[in-house]
C-alpha cells in the first residue's frame, strides 16, 4: 500500500494549505453542479460522458447564444456538421497520423470506416471547398458549436472540465495572407472583450511553437513552419501583446496563440486559442481566384473563444462558486410565499410569476408545504440570485420584497421597478456581488 504525505516548515504554512484544500472543495464544479442540479453522469451511460440537466442546459444555451451573437456581429456564418467522419477525411487532414491515439476506435459500416470526430476543421475545410471563391469573398468566417469526442484516459476525466464528449466554440477563418494580421487582431479583441464580460483578469498569452526535433508529432515541412511561426510572432509584436514562447506546444499543423487562465484553485490551462495554419488548406487543395486571375491557397485561422462550452462553464462555476451573473443564472428569481394556505397570497404569487415570465425572466415558485426558513435555505444552496418573499403587505400594495443571494436585508419595491432592475442587470451583465466574496 502506497501512502503519500506532505509537510511544511511552519504551522502557518500548514494551516494555509489546509485552508486551500477546503477552498478547493467549495469551488469544485462537480460539487456545485450537483447542488444546483446542473449536470450528472452515470457509468451506465459511460465515463466522461456528462449529461446536462434542464438548469445546466439553460446555462449552456445562454453561453451559446452569447458567443454566437458576438460572432454574428463580426460576420461569422454558423454551420452544423455531423459528429462523425470517414477515416479517409482524417487521413487527408493528417489527424489520423498525428492524433488517432486520442480518437475513439473506427466503426466499420458497409465497407467504409468512420470515426467520432475529435475536432471540426476537416468538416469546415470541406464546406469551404464546396464552391469556388474569389479574393473578394475572403475573409470567410465559419463558426460552429460543435460536438466532439476524444478518448481521454479515465484517470484524467473531471466532470465537465475534461470529458470524452464536449462542445467546442469553434471557428475557421479563411483569409488571404494580407488579411492575417487584421483578422488575428479581431480574434484577439474578441477574446479580451469576452473576458471583460466574465470578469476574467488572471491570464497570460503563450506563443506555442513546434519542437523542430520532433518529426513525428508535427507536420514535416520546415519552410512552412518557419513562415507560419514568423508570421504569428510578427502579428503579436505588431499588436503589442505580451507573450512568452513555449516549444513543443503547437498544433501538429501550425503555431498558435494560447490564452491560459489561472483558476481560483488548481493549475492553469488553456481557455482560448487562435492557430495559424498554412498546412490544411494545401492538404485539402483549397483555393481562391486572386486579383490577377490565378489560383492561390488561403490561410486558415483556427480559433476558439470560450474553448469548449463545457470547460468554460466549469471554469466560471469554480471562479464564482456558482454565484453566476443574473443573465447566466439558470433560475434568476424564486418566489416564496410566506404562507401556502392563503388563497389571496397564492393568487398574487402566480400573478407575479406570470408577469416576470412573460417579460423574459427565468422565475419559479416554491409552494412546498415546508417552513419559510427551509425554502429560503434551499434557494441559497441552489444559488438563486433573487429571492422574492411575499406576504400580506406585498399583496395589498402590489409590491415585491426581494433578498439578494447571500444577504439578509430585504428591499421592497413596486413590481415594475423590480422588473426594470432585473432587465438592466441582465443587459449590462453585472457581476453577482456574491461571486466577489
Amino acid at each position: 500500500q502506497r501512502i503519500y504525505g506532505v509537510c511544511f516548515p511552519t504551522q502557518e504554512e500548514l494551516e494555509e494549505h489546509l485552508k486551500l484544500l477546503e477552498e478547493a472543495k467549495d469551488r469544485d464544479h462537480r460539487k456545485i453542479g450537483k447542488e444546483m442540479n446542473l449536470f450528472m453522469s452515470d457509468d451506465l451511460v459511460g465515463r466522461g460522458l456528462p449529461m446536462f440537466l434542464p438548469k445546466g442546459y439553460t446555462v449552456w444555451q445562454e453561453l451559446e447564444n452569447y458567443i454566437k451573437a458576438k460572432e454574428r456581429k463580426l460576420g461569422y456564418l454558423h454551420v452544423m456538421t455531423p459528429c462523425v467522419g470517414t477515416v479517409n477525411l482524417y487521413k487527408t487532414s493528417g489527424h489520423w497520423d498525428h492524433y488517432k491515439d486520442n480518437m475513439f476506435p473506427a466503426m466499420e459500416v458497409e465497407g467504409e470506416s468512420f470515426v467520432l470526430r475529435p475536432m471540426n476543421c476537416p468538416h469546415h475545410m470541406m464546406i469551404y471547398a464546396n464552391r469556388m471563391h474569389s479574393y473578394k469573398d475572403l475573409p470567410i468566417r465559419i463558426g460552429e458549436i460543435a460536438h466532439d469526442f476524444r478518448f481521454e484516459a479515465s484517470g484524467t476525466l473531471k466532470g465537465i472540465e475534461r470529458g470524452r464528449h464536449f462542445c467546442q466554440n469553434d471557428a475557421h477563418l479563411f483569409v488571404t495572407p494580407e488579411q492575417i494580421e487584421s483578422e488575428f487582431s479581431q480574434v484577439v479583441d474578441l477574446i479580451f472583450d469576452t473576458y471583460k464580460d466574465f470578469n476574467i483578469t488572471d491570464y497570460r498569452c503563450v506563443l506555442s511553437l513546434r519542437d523542430p526535433a520532433d518529426k513525428v508529432k508535427y507536420h514535416d515541412d520546415d519552410e512552412m513552419w518557419n513562415t507560419a511561426e514568423n508570421a504569428l510572432r510578427k502579428v503579436l509584436d505588431d499588436l503589442g501583446i505580451d507573450y512568452t514562447e513555449e516549444i513543443g506546444e503547437a498544433a501538429f499543423y501550425g503555431p498558435k496563440l494560447d490564452v491560459n487562465v489561472k483558476p481560483a484553485i488548481g493549475n492553469e490551462y488553456t481557455l482560448s486559442t487562435c492557430q495559424l495554419d498554412f498546412c490544411l488548406p494545401e492538404k485539402f487543395n483549397l483555393t481562391y481566384i486572386d486579383k490577377d486571375g490565378t489560383k492561390k491557397t488561403p490561410v486558415v485561422l483556427h480559433r476558439a473563444i470560450l474553448g469548449s462550452l463545457d470547460r468554460f462553464m466549469a471554469y466560471i462555476l469554480e471562479e464564482t462558486k456558482g454565484n453566476l451573473p443574473l443573465w447566466l443564472a439558470p433560475v434568476q428569481a424564486r418566489i416564496i410565499p410566506v404562507k401556502n394556505e392563503d388563497e389571496e397570497l397564492n393568487a398574487y404569487s402566480h400573478e407575479l410569476l406570470s408577469y416576470l415570465d412573460e417579460n423574459g425572466i427565468r422565475v419559479e415558485i416554491d409552494e412546498r408545504a415546508e417552513k419559510l426558513g427551509y425554502r429560503v435555505r434551499a434557494a441559497q444552496v441552489e444559488k438563486v440570485p433573487y429571492l422574492i418573499i411575499l406576504g400580506k403587505n406585498e399583496v395589498k400594495d402590489g409590491t415585491v420584497s426581494y433578498r439578494l443571494h447571500g444577504e439578509q436585508a430585504t428591499t421592497t419595491v413596486p413590481k415594475e421597478e423590480f422588473l426594470a432592475m432585473l432587465k438592466d442587470e441582465i443587459v449590462t451583465k453585472k457581476i453577482n456581488p456574491a461571486a466577489l466574496k
